[in-house]
């Protein structure tokens, strides 16, 4: 069984909870809003963005499979079992001696992804299986010093930032707290019988476990100083945390981050309190409005990373999910995973395009919006204009759906209705708190969205 399939049958039985990456948190509503001034001045702005881009490229790239879980020892997992776990592991630490991208263009990626409406982006900077995608001078298990060496762009890092930053996007970093390569995370002394978690005994090894904390604040450091400006930092691995007995002193890091990076957004993923800015449900959505910033991360397909044959959402149904997401107070950052050459592959460029082309016509109802009190009606979803004079009504029609000829809806009253993109001037009745809206007959048969003239 495969863990995306594994992930969306968790999905069906436990609609309300979010599932992290390999594990399933219920969410609370419990949320410290930052009170630094820097920091809720760019969180703000974040906001107003609506649609962002969450890059996995790594090892697990090389054979397409489901980032670096396999190496994990827990249940779920399945693997190849005409070899020992050792020796699956040599393997995929291995695939750092195949990884080389030489058709890298990460000015393609940015291209891409700007056409598609995308205003962020977060880039996975090292994954749980520790290879890092950035010049660490602190490890050798590295892009930039194996296969992938004698490439001037052997730093991918910097030359995915920069190709990114001269398309306006606003520059996220995506860092895995646990490092299953390290020894002072994973100990070959012991057996790795502990899950995702450390596999040794914090209390009785602490000179060790300093050692990793040391580790794990020198790679922040080199993130958040030699890479530019950076504006959020996404921390994924929520079992590092101090409640687990895996304290990592965030304060000291958050501190060091902002001292580099002033109003530096900090993401602590599933971990609530003043580290998590903002919140990230996983291939979900909430099931109503919440009233603090939060970020569903979705993929396109059905992974995070590369896989082949890959099973795509449609343009459709990505336009579908971001209305939602919006109507309801967040942010989409969707996952696109570039090939182990180094591109975005064709199959996900055609979906991005359309969704970027769809965002040219009705993207004033997205970007810059904020949400008003009856934000849904069957699959009509409503946002608002910040200064309350207009609101927008985005039709969410699905994949093989005969448009509507027209809309009825209660409530959001307007005193005239536009189609956006156009402008065209739309026919209104109104009995009581009942809307109804005719359509253009020319209208194409794809979702859409009308402004709303209070």
């Amino acid at each position: 069984m495969s863990k995306s399939f594994l992930l969306g049958l968790l999905w069906l039985i436990f609609p309300a909870t979010t599932l992290a990456q390999g594990e399933i948190h219920q969410r609370s509503t419990i949320y410290e809003a930052p009170k630094d001034e820097q920091v809720i001045k760019k969180l703000k702005h974040w906001q107003d963005l609506k649609f962002g881009v969450l890059m996995h490229w790594g090892l697990y790239s090389v054979p397409g499979i489901v980032e670096s879980w396999s190496i994990c020892d827990e249940d779920w997992v399945t693997r190849d079992t005409t070899c020992t776990y050792q020796q699956y592991k040599d393997w995929y630490w291995g695939l750092c001696n195949e990884f080389n991208p030489t058709k890298f263009n990460p000015n393609q990626w940015a291209d891409i992804l700007h056409r598609a409406g995308m205003k962020y982006m977060i880039f996975t900077t090292k994954h749980h299986d520790g290879f890092c995608m950035f010049d660490s001078k602190f490890t050798n298990f590295s892009i930039a010093k194996h296969a992938f060496k004698n490439h001037p762009q052997r730093d991918v890092l910097r030359h995915v930032l920069s190709a990114f930053r001269t398309k306006g996007f606003m520059i996220g970093e995506y860092f895995s707290k646990p490092d299953w390569h390290s020894q002072d995370y994973w100990w070959d002394v012991y057996p790795t019988k502990h899950g995702r978690n450390v596999n040794y005994d914090v209390n009785r090894w602490p000179w060790r476990w300093q050692r990793y904390k040391t580790f794990v604040f020198n790679q922040l450091e080199e993130l958040l100083t030699n890479y530019g400006s950076v504006d959020i930092l996404w921390l994924d691995g929520g079992w590092v945390n101090k409640d687990n007995n895996q304290d990592i002193d965030m304060p000291k890091i958050a501190q060091m981050g902002r001292a580099h990076q002033p109003g530096l957004i900090m993401v602590d993923r599933t971990i609530h309190g003043e580290f998590e800015n903002y919140q990230t449900p996983e291939r979900t959505i909430p099931d109503t409005q919440l009233n603090y910033p939060w970020e569903s991360c979705i993929t396109l397909s059905n992974d995070w990373g590369w896989v082949p044959n890959a099973t795509w959402k449609s343009p459709h149904t990505v336009v579908n999910i971001l209305a939602e997401i919006v109507a309801k107070g967040g942010n989409l950052v969707l996952g696109v995973g570039p090939t182990p050459q180094g591109l975005i592959e064709p199959e996900a460029e055609k979906r991005l395009i359309e969704i970027g082309q769809w965002l040219n016509r009705y993207g004033k109802a997205i970007y810059n919006t904020t949400t008003t009190p009856i934000y849904n009606d069957k699959q009509l979803w409503f946002t608002a204009s910040k200064d309350g004079k207009t609101r927008y009504a985005i039709y969410a029609l699905k994949d093989n759906e005969t448009r509507p000829l027209s809309l009825r809806w209660r409530g959001n009253a307007p005193k005239s209705v536009q189609l956006l993109g156009t402008g065209q001037r739309l026919k209104m009745q109104k009995s009581g708190d009942v809307i109804t809206v005719a359509l253009p007959k020319t209208l194409k048969n794809e979702p859409f969205a009308l402004q709303l003239n209070m």
